[in-house]
């Protein structure tokens, strides 16, 4: 009986990248299961796939989306990526959920609520697990986005679950961000945090079909109110803010206009280029910080005394500074 590690551990890699430079999508998920093994002899072989494969990255369009569960974000994206896959552009969705590990729930009813694209050719939806914290998140969505930049995907869309720590981190691996919110800006102002309208490169009100147009106006003046008192993270782009239904697909070729236009400008500013190379040093050091981690928990002299230390922490009779001295001189590190 075969050993699927030992052939894991054998395969070709620069066949593989050649099958996944030609769009072969058995061969793009295939690389992507590589990149998400924490076996080191599978991250070796995806290293070198990566490297293999950078000149290949890089022309896609990146575009995180996100806001507040019920906001419509799996019916809006089906809408936006069925508009441009009709228009000839291949999308990926990658969906970044750092509860997957626990449920799973919210990725297989993204796949469920996307029925169009889950069907399209076109079209490639993956979820991203977060190995247990958002910097895995942040390193397998990065290392996947590339993968399918590689296969021919000329638009990335990067989807989260909610309002949260993971905006942050979607929002540094994306050229724009957009965030959508539901009609009644009263209250939905009061429970936003500014934080996430100071990374919005767009706001969007969805549910703006019917009686909700209304609702959706009044709101978008709420936000563009929000958005006047806040400094313009870029001289060349100002956030507009618009009225959709991703529903009725009402105001999504707008949306897209904007997005785009958003790219042509600060691509001829250069301020798209010195983003993406800012991105690129900050997922390094992530990575740099992830390994070390790693590298610490598993030092035999900290495994050993680990368990002890954080119950004496939690008990209050050792205190973290002091904690963290000792096992940082356990781990060789000199202060």
């Amino acid at each position: 009986m075969p050993n699927p590690t030992a052939s894991r551990r054998d395969i070709d890699i620069e066949a593989l990248a050649e099958k996944l430079r030609q769009g072969d999508r058995a061969s793009l998920a295939r690389a992507i299961t590589l990149v998400e093994s924490r076996k080191e002899a599978h991250r070796a072989k995806a290293r070198e796939l990566l490297q293999l494969l950078l000149p290949e990255t890089g022309n896609a369009l990146r575009v995180g989306i996100t806001g507040v569960p019920g906001v419509g974000k799996s019916t809006t994206i089906d809408t936006l990526g069925s508009n441009l896959t009709a228009a000839g552009h291949k999308i990926a969705v990658l969906a970044v959920d750092p509860s997957s590990t626990r449920t799973g729930g919210s990725i297989l009813g993204d796949k469920t609520r996307m029925a169009r694209l889950s069907v399209d050719e076109n079209a490639f939806i993956r979820p991203s697990p977060s190995s247990g914290t958002l910097g895995g998140v942040a390193s397998k969505t990065r290392e996947t986005m590339l993968l399918c930049e590689a296969a021919g995907f000329d638009v990335i869309l990067v989807e989260t679950v909610g309002i949260g720590q993971s905006e942050t981190t979607v929002a540094d691996m994306v050229d724009f961000f957009l965030v959508l919110m539901l009609p009644g800006a009263g209250d939905e102002l009061q429970g936003i945090k500014k934080g996430v309208l100071e990374i919005a490169d767009m706001i969007a009100v969805n549910k703006a079909e019917g009686e909700g147009e209304i609702r959706a106006r009044s709101a978008a003046a709420d936000y563009r109110g929000a958005l006047h008192i806040l400094a313009p993270r870029s001289p060349t782009w100002s956030p507009p803010v618009i009225t959709v239904s991703g529903l009725a697909n009402q105001g999504l070729d707008e949306l897209w206009e904007k997005i785009e236009l958003y790219r042509d400008k600060m691509t001829a500013s250069g301020e798209l280029q010195e983003k993406r190379a800012r991105q690129q040093v900050a997922w390094m050091w992530s990575m740099l910080e992830e390994r070390l981690l790693e590298a610490l928990k598993s030092h035999p002299e900290v495994k050993a005394r680990l368990g002890s230390i954080e119950t004496a922490v939690a008990k209050g009779d050792l205190a973290a500074s002091v904690a963290v001295e000792e096992l940082s001189a356990l781990f060789g590190l000199k202060t």
